[in-house]
């Protein structure tokens, strides 16, 4: 209990004192996580709508592609991007590893998967009859795509906050394509591991329970975008 409640006291304390490292690894977190759960979010919902309505060869197949990655482990996500940026990689020449852009790529392959797996959920329980409705009606493919889609905003929304759980929280891509380097790729979950790993429980803990908030807050406003969207809807 004594560990616990020094870290949730540094965690204030850092909090209060607005201490500029960890303000500088908050930030960087969101901005990864969030532009990581936008590209997936851009991805993941098309692939979504095409296996969702669509009718093509491969379609049972491409289901099982999203479905596996839903279940991929990060750190095999990481290795992957690894390998495609490094040094003599295909894409190596950008040298974008350990960037953030190289953790928001990481982020968003794995992101990617749970959002086009739960909007094609989503997707699938809007009456196919909608869809027929809105063509008839002289609706635009695209825009009878777009209807269905906001019929479906309430569990896409949940998509989203799918996505962003699950890099927000992510360590083991970001230590492999980030590297942890201080003022540069260090953010919350690494700067964790590292604080544990050098035996400092407290500052460990603390940088976990800003995790918590800060994963808390956003998913909060979600939450309540996602209520307030089926109090209308009623």
């Amino acid at each position: 209990m004594g560990l616990i409640w020094d870290g949730f006291t540094s965690a204030l304390r850092l909090i209060w004192n607005r201490d500029p490292e960890t303000m500088e690894i908050v930030w960087l977190s969101l901005r990864v996580s969030l532009s990581a759960t936008v590209v997936a979010l851009l991805l993941g919902l098309p692939i979504g709508m095409l296996i969702a309505v669509g009718r093509f060869p491969g379609r049972k197949l491409l289901l099982a592609v999203v479905n596996t990655g839903m279940g991929v482990p990060p750190v095999v996500a990481g290795l992957f991007v690894t390998l495609l940026l490094w040094r003599s990689g295909p894409f190596g020449a950008a040298e974008l590893l350990y960037t953030p852009t190289a953790m928001i790529i990481a982020q968003a392959f794995i992101a990617t998967p749970l959002v086009a797996g739960i909007s094609t959920a989503a997707l699938q329980q809007v009456d196919p009859e909608f869809r027929t409705q809105m063509l008839g009606l002289g609706a635009g493919r695209f825009r009878s795509l777009f209807e269905v889609a906001r019929e479906a905003r309430l569990p896409l929304l949940a998509a989203v906050m799918a996505g962003f759980g699950g890099v927000i929280s992510e360590v083991g891509a970001a230590m492999l394509v980030g590297g942890n380097i201080k003022h540069q790729t260090r953010v919350l979950t690494t700067a964790a591991v590292q604080q544990t790993a050098m035996g400092n429980f407290g500052a460990a803990i603390a940088y976990g329970l800003i995790l918590l908030t800060v994963a808390f807050v956003v998913v909060l406003v979600l939450t309540l975008a996602q209520q307030r969207q089926s109090l209308w809807a009623r």
